[in-house]
């Protein structure tokens, strides 16, 4: 049976909007297939950066025809029953209709024919709604036009059983049999005539269409790059997932990071990297971070190329690195505890208070708690509850949020706080997903629970419980002992380029 192809082709997706709208593509065609009456066997979706492409197999050329019944009034019913009947079955006299015994009556039956249509015909109306209903987080608008798309679209592929299929979208681009490969390696037009085709020439002209095979491809090579080195890649799907998304042909490099930044906490290392510049953290056998880091280009060039594309990633980092060996070394001219005052300005919830608030009813609890928790110390419990929020006022959690409870551990630990308050300072956020380790400390386990129940009991006192289809505060996360305190906003960082090529 013969297969429909469709690719949107488009400036680059945001990494985030991509497998979710490839499956919204793909869902949106399917339901407008089965709502036409035409059967398929198999649909894939693709999504690389700069296309959205879906592939059915098994699409019929021809609608069934189809028949139906209608059953009308009795025989012998006034005239304009009848004339009623007759209109709505679109017929235009009774001898088209059928007399049929119901029960004790006889009565009037339309059996109405419909011959389905050529698939093509069908397809153009229906791939061109399916193309206007596809939802965006975020979208842009064609000037005075009510089509929107996350980004400027530029071509139009639809294709069935090799013919073109008819559509235009509303701000005038139609559809044709033609595409682009990669951006810089292979800029050609490219013409295709099925999907075994288009997904050959693209691979020809530097792109991999399908996301898996580009997020195996960059495993492969980075795994092989950091194995010349004597290291090994640290485990982060949710950035291989991401870098998969900004890439149509990955080609793995491995820099340098200066010895001048590797007396850092590790967590800032790694941060760094990886929320600004989607670097790869590498490590040594010892588990220990190494002087290294993998990027992902989306350029394959000679050495000299690959040198200068390391040397501007380095650069650029060395420049993240700066800053946050400067906040590093500010945030520890200043005691933990003398950021404490701080907290009174900065809100919790409108209807909770401050932050501070939300402190000082975390030490209440713990009154209650603290007994009931085998080997906690009340003094130690009580002091980290104190600093447990300290840390957001620093200006290293300014820069990078995702650091909040981390760095606090490392400046209580600076300021002489003892092993068990620092430790809870930083385990009292956690678990932070799935993956991560729960609270096991007795100190660590007592602020934790405080600052859930704390949390719990506020946002229902106030009337902010979750729903069936909302809970904007992770409230069901938090009691499941799965999730922190309502995050804080992200401070808005300078932007700088990030050289990727």
């Amino acid at each position: 049976m013969p297969e429909l192809l469709l690719e949107l082709f488009s400036e680059e997706i945001p990494a985030r909007m991509q497998a979710r709208a490839a499956e919204d593509l793909k869902r949106l065609v399917t339901d407008k297939l089965r709502a036409a009456g035409l059967a398929f066997a198999r649909a894939d979706a693709y999504v690389t950066p700069r296309r959205l492409a879906l592939v059915v197999d098994g699409v019929p050329e021809k609608q069934p025809d189809v028949s139906e019944e209608k059953k009308g009034p009795r025989v012998g019913s006034p005239d304009a029953a009848i004339q009623g009947f007759l209109r709505g079955a679109g017929l235009s006299s009774l001898e088209q209709c059928e007399k049929r015994t119901v029960g004790k009556a006889e009565c009037w039956f339309a059996v109405i024919k419909r011959q389905g249509q050529l698939t093509i015909d069908v397809l153009a109306s229906a791939l061109t709604a399916a193309v206007h209903e596809l939802p965006w987080p975020k979208s842009m608008r064609w000037g005075e036009h009510r089509f929107v798309w996350v980004r400027p679209l530029h071509r139009l592929i639809g294709l069935f059983a090799g013919q073109v299929v008819p559509m235009k979208l509303e701000f005038g681009l139609a559809s044709g049999d033609r595409t682009y490969g990669h951006r810089f390696l292979a800029p050609r037009e490219i013409q295709v005539r099925s999907f075994a085709d288009y997904k050959d020439k693209l691979q020809d002209a530097k792109v991999i269409l399908d996301p898996a095979e580009r997020r195996d491809a960059i495993l492969r090579k980075a795994d092989e790059a950091a194995k010349r080195e004597g290291l090994t890649i640290k485990d982060d799907p949710a950035l291989l997932e991401e870098v998969t998304g900004l890439v149509e042909w990955p080609v793995v490099l491995v820099g340098s990071i200066d010895a001048a930044y590797m007396d850092l906490p590790p967590e800032v290392l790694s941060t760094s990297m990886r929320a600004h510049q989607k670097y790869f953290t590498l490590l040594k056998p010892d588990g220990s971070l190494a002087p290294r880091f993998i990027v992902v280009s989306n350029m394959e060039t000679d050495e000299d190329g690959r040198r200068n594309i390391l040397a501007g990633n380095e650069r650029v980092l060395r420049a993240r690195l700066s800053d946050a060996k400067f906040f590093w070394d500010q945030d520890r001219k200043e005691a933990l505890e003398n950021r404490v005052p701080a907290l009174t300005t900065r809100v919790f919830h409108a209807k909770l208070g401050t932050v501070a608030d939300k402190v000082n009813r975390m030490q209440s609890l713990l009154s209650k708690l603290v007994p009931v928790i085998p080997g906690c110390d009340a003094d130690f419990a009580r002091q980290a509850a104190l600093l447990c929020k300290a840390d957001l006022s620093s200006g290293m959690v300014g820069e990078f949020p995702e650091l909040q409870g981390a760095m606090g551990r490392y400046y209580a630990l600076h300021d002489g706080e003892p092993p068990e308050v620092a430790d809870a300072i930083r385990d009292h956020y956690a678990p932070l997903g799935p993956n991560d380790r729960c609270p096991t400390k007795p100190v660590s386990v007592a602020v934790a629970l405080a600052d859930r129940i704390d949390t719990l009991a506020g946002f229902w006192y106030i009337g902010e419980k979750p729903t069936g289809s909302k809970d904007p505060f992770a409230l069901r996360r938090a009691a499941r002992c799965g999730g922190c305190s309502p995050r804080r906003s992200r401070a808005t960082a300078p932007i700088r380029p990030k050289p990727r090529s």
